[in-house]
């Protein structure tokens, strides 16, 4: 996965760069694609692949997350 991920990340960047190095009437659709593939197709899959194994309560500012944050600081201070 992190290689097609890696893959479709160069894909959008040349598109971008090179609609910009190009001086055709179809540079800017070229710039935009790069610009939809990234933000579109390349984020939110590196979004799901970094996170899909990760629990969501370890993230979450809870009362017990918010104990054990403290009682670190605690430690570390001693």
């Amino acid at each position: 996965m992190k290689y097609l991920i890696f893959i479709l990340f160069l894909a959008s960047v040349g598109s971008i760069l090179f609609g910009y190095l190009i001086a055709t009437e179809d540079a800017q659709k070229y710039i935009g694609f790069g610009v939809i593939g990234l933000f579109l197709v390349v984020f939110p899959l590196f979004s799901w692949y970094r996170w899909k194994d990760k629990n969501m309560k370890d993230y979450l500012l809870t009362k017990e997350n918010l104990d054990k944050m403290r009682e670190n600081q605690n430690n570390k201070k001693v």
